[in-house]
């Protein structure tokens, strides 16, 4: 909450349940927040000292400098984590078609690799200091608040190592009791919330903090809003690990999914509406005792870090546009403040699909493979560049998505898994493209194109020996 000088917080209380609760009834807030209790009888050095109140950000940081939090990893099982890594995630077929200027020929299948793909350098960071904390930690019981990443890969590999994911109940609620006394607590790439942390602080455990620089970046910008006195307008989805950790640092937020919901929040700014029907749309997206008359008179704009970054500029834009008509090109600055928090990978990652798409035609593509997991906000991006392009595109997760039948299961723009007819013509040769998220390692890739491999070599085979009969 947002308070002038004449309107004071007489005193704080922050929610300390033992079950963290993640979604939102009745419009309240989907982390527990900050409760104020107005005073009359307050004063201006009581306002005084309310503004200089610690941040949650400056309480992150000195959570940040216990002894038994780690970020920085474990230097003596370095090697070896390196060595494992390597092993793991390495791909001959990928490597060559990094030698071959990202094209290659095999089985009568021509893969054309897009120019960035797969692991980044933030995804690569988390894992190897997941991955150092259990050879760090060989006796104690490793927890994890979350999936480190969303590849079902590595987080199968946690699972073998004998990391414990934090059960999940029902409405957004986690189970921590399961934590015990000297335990290592990880953090994933995604981040935790603020109350996780505060949680993890309060008890005798040791953390290993995982989370990429870049959702830490966001975290920075969402507090210089509320250092601002501004409402952060959140481009993300309000259920995603990342969303849920950067608005838990948020005083006052709205989550806005994409540019639909984006101008349902910019037309209520220029022209008001229904507050009980906004409050109800946006129910599970906005923080506690949200007030669209009184909240959005001031706006900073932040986003989930693998969200569409042409979508995110356009919104921004929108904004922007908003605040102009309500208020004055003169006055948009007081009113609205941007930074680009998309980071580095996902834009790279999603520039080079978008050069397969404009070239799709001139390589003759029969379609994009794009390689991630199904819970992938950046692949699933990725997808949709493609798809919007008019390019035939499947997501998959693994490698078995690709049946000897000639089907694949993969994932639509829409969130459900399908099954269809794959290679429309297997009598000719296949021309495709091939993608993966920030979180899928080279591996994944090479085993999917083996897949292919496998099908198109197969067919082949089997029409040549038919044609021998004859």
């Amino acid at each position: 909450m947002k308070f002038s000088l004449i309107a004071l917080a007489a005193s704080l209380s922050v929610s300390n349940a033992f079950l963290i609760n993640n979604n939102n009834n009745n419009h309240r807030s989907s982390h527990p927040t900050f409760t104020v209790r107005m005073s009359s009888s307050s004063t201006v050095e009581e306002a005084e000292a309310e503004s200089k109140k610690t941040t949650k950000k400056e309480k992150r940081l000195q959570f940040m400098k216990d002894d038994r939090f780690f970020r920085r990893g474990f230097k003596e099982v370095r090697e070896d984590v390196e060595h494992e890594m390597k092993e793991q995630f390495k791909s001959d077929i990928v490597d060559e078609l990094k030698a071959k200027d990202y094209v290659i020929e095999k089985d009568g299948v021509q893969v054309y690799l897009a120019k960035d793909f797969g692991f980044c350098w933030g995804v690569e960071r988390s894992i190897a200091l997941a991955y150092e904390a259990v050879n760090h930690f060989p006796d104690r019981t490793i927890h994890i608040t979350n999936e480190l990443i969303h590849n079902p890969e590595v987080n199968d590999s946690l699972e073998n190592k004998n990391v414990k994911l934090i059960e999940k109940l029902d409405e957004g609620k986690k189970d921590f009791s399961n934590i015990g006394e000297n335990d290592v607590v990880i953090l994933p790439a995604f981040g935790a919330s603020y109350e996780e942390m505060e949680l993890m602080n309060s008890k005798n455990v040791d953390v290993v903090d995982t989370t990429c620089p870049w959702v830490s970046k966001v975290w920075n910008t969402v507090d210089t809003h509320q250092k601002k006195g501004l409402t952060s307008i959140i481009h993300g989805k309000y259920a995603h690990e990342e969303t849920i950790a950067t608005a838990s640092f948020c005083e006052d937020y709205i989550i806005v999914k994409n540019m639909k919901e984006a101008e349902m929040v910019v037309d209520y700014i220029v022209n008001g509406g229904d507050k009980e029907e906004f409050l109800t749309y946006f129910a599970k997206a906005v923080s506690e005792g949200f007030d669209p008359d009184t909240m959005l008179e001031k706006v900073g704009l932040a986003n989930q870090t693998t969200m569409y970054k042409k979508e995110t500029r356009a919104i921004g834009q929108t904004f922007q546009k908003g605040m102009m008509k309500k208020f004055g090109p003169g006055e948009v600055n007081q009113h609205y403040m941007e930074f680009d928090t998309i980071c580095d990978a996902t834009q790279e990652r999603q520039d080079a699909v978008s050069d397969l798409v404009t070239n799709a035609d001139k390589l003759g593509l029969d379609f994009i493979l794009v390689v991630g997991g199904w819970d992938s906000s950046n692949t699933a991006h990725l997808l949709e560049i493609p798809m919007l392009g008019g390019v035939r595109a499947f997501h998959i997760n693994r490698s078995d998505c690709i049946s000897a039948d000639n089907t694949i299961t993969h994932r639509t723009m829409s969130g459900e898994i399908v099954t269809e007819p794959f290679i429309l013509d297997l009598d000719k040769d296949v021309k495709m493209g091939v993608t993966s998220g920030a979180s899928t390692p080279d591996s994944a890739v090479q085993d999917s194109l083996s897949s292919i491999f496998l099908l198109k070599s197969v067919h082949d085979q089997t029409a040549a020996a038919a044609a021998a009969e004859e």
